[in-house]
């Protein structure tokens, strides 16, 4: 077993050394994030170089149903080569005996990616960047709510009670005390990161009552999507510790602010190392304005992708928190492209469209294609909007169904990202969109039944 283990991260050596390791998860995102794949005795994972998974884990929705493959071909589902990436091996802290998981990339049986699988659609996207001399840098905002245990799905969602017996309530950003009411999960979730060797910038609280943001540092995009893969998975565990769920809606309870991923965005040129939005004299470059006006251009056609469910859109709701609009601006929250306050070197754009409920794969795919696109076309922006920027919210899709429809009519982002993943995509959430209009809601029941 030592082969395979001196490839591990040193966090992973550092868990496993002096103990037995148990077992190794073997994983893939899904099309929905969910983390996929098979879990098997150490010993005969040390044996084998790939394992198979069929390829209909693409074509899954997330209430498990199968979406019918684009082409009208028959679902046969062939087998796909999984092969393990051992950068990305690391602890499973809450296991109870010595575990890891590693991401797997997948291919197809002679040996080419596989272009549905979301990491590989990343992948293509760096190396797109690459062929042009750069390299995009991301930081993802990482915002979830700690809420109680809900075994009943037609009893609304609230908050959890916390250590000094009380629920929590809303309205207490960054408050300190309101972190402590659950720091128990918190000191969890930051054991389980250092036993996986992540690195948290910090925990706040956010507006809704239990919301809490999680910071990354900035890095390569491919990592930082593993990272909030894994943090996902991590905070889930930690909060069912302690009698709680940790949920990534885009908005569970009704009335409080909606939870987003917000993605900050550099390019660095891959030859000097230097920010391409920042010049000599630390002003902004053409090439600042050129990635804006992509995100303006393109982001109603990845709307998608950053806003995967029906309940995404519930979030896009004015005076929530949530800009939902294609405004830019300098340190202004009001609009949905934010630049920070920072020096030439760190000069970045905030995406703050994208919920937390996204495939991190493909929500971080989606801000940085359209960034992509604005670089090779070389378009401006419209002027900065110095004011109040949520009236401005008529620009981008409000349901999934409007969304799916810019999705598919878009070329450039359909080249781009691969018609194969488009096509599969679109017609997953076409499926969930057509189950979740069979469902006839409380409210209905309560307004139309005695009244129309």
């Amino acid at each position: 077993m030592s082969d395979w283990t001196d490839k591990l991260p040193e966090a992973a050596r550092d868990y496993i050394s002096g103990r037995r390791l148990d077992e190794v998860e073997c994983l893939v995102a899904d099309l929905a994030g969910v983390a996929k794949g098979k879990a098997m005795p150490a010993s005969k994972f040390a044996k084998q170089a790939f394992f198979h998974l069929p390829n209909s884990i693409f074509a899954q929705t997330i209430t498990g149903d199968y979406a019918d493959m684009p082409d009208e071909s028959e679902f046969t589902e062939p087998d796909m080569v999984l092969v393990p990436d051992f950068s990305t091996a690391t602890a499973v802290p809450w296991s109870a005996d010595a575990a890891l998981q590693v991401i797997h990339d997948v291919n197809d049986q002679a040996g080419n990616p596989v272009a549905m699988a979301p990491r590989n659609v990343i992948k293509r996207l760096v190396q797109l960047y690459a062929d042009q001399g750069w390299k995009p840098i991301v930081a993802p905002e990482m915002e979830f709510y700690i809420v109680a245990r809900n075994l009943d799905p037609n009893q609304p969602i609230i908050p959890p009670v916390g250590r000094s017996g009380r629920r929590m309530m809303a309205n207490q950003a960054y408050s300190m005390s309101a972190v402590d009411e659950y720091g128990r999960v918190i000191d969890d979730i930051y054991d389980f990161a250092e036993a996986q060797g992540f690195e948290i910038d910090g925990i706040v609280q956010e507006g809704g009552a239990g919301q809490v943001e999680l910071n990354l540092s900035h890095g390569d995009p491919i990592q930082l999507a593993d990272e909030v893969f894994y943090f996902k998975r991590l905070i889930r565990e930690a909060a069912l510790r302690h009698d709680c769920f940790a949920t990534f809606m885009a908005k569970p309870i009704e009335g409080e602010p909606g939870s987003a991923m917000h993605i900050h965005q550099s390019v660095v040129d891959i030859k000097t190392g230097r920010n391409i939005f920042a010049d000599a004299k630390g002003h902004e470059t053409d090439a600042f304005m050129h990635f804006i006006a992509g995100m303006q251009n393109y982001l109603p056609a990845v709307v998608a992708l950053m806003a995967p469910y029906v309940n995404s859109y519930r979030r896009y709701v004015p005076d929530f928190a949530a800009p939902i609009n294609l405004e830019w601006g300098r340190d202004n929250r009001t609009t949905g492209l934010r630049v920070p306050i920072s020096d030439p070197a760190a000069r970045r754009l905030e995406n703050r469209l994208p919920g937390m409920d996204c495939n991190p794969y493909l929500g971080i795919v989606a801000t940085l294609v359209c960034g992509y696109l604005g670089l090779v076309e070389k378009k401006m922006p419209r002027p900065e909007n110095t004011g109040n920027a949520y009236i401005n919210a008529d620009e981008i899709p409000t349901t999934l169904g409007d969304a799916l429809d810019l999705f598919s009519e878009c070329a450039p982002v359909r080249e781009a990202l691969t018609p194969e993943f488009c096509d599969i995509y679109e017609a997953v959430k076409r499926n969930e969109y057509k189950e979740f209009l069979q469902v006839i809601s409380p409210w209905e029941r309560e307004h139309l039944l005695l009244n129309v």
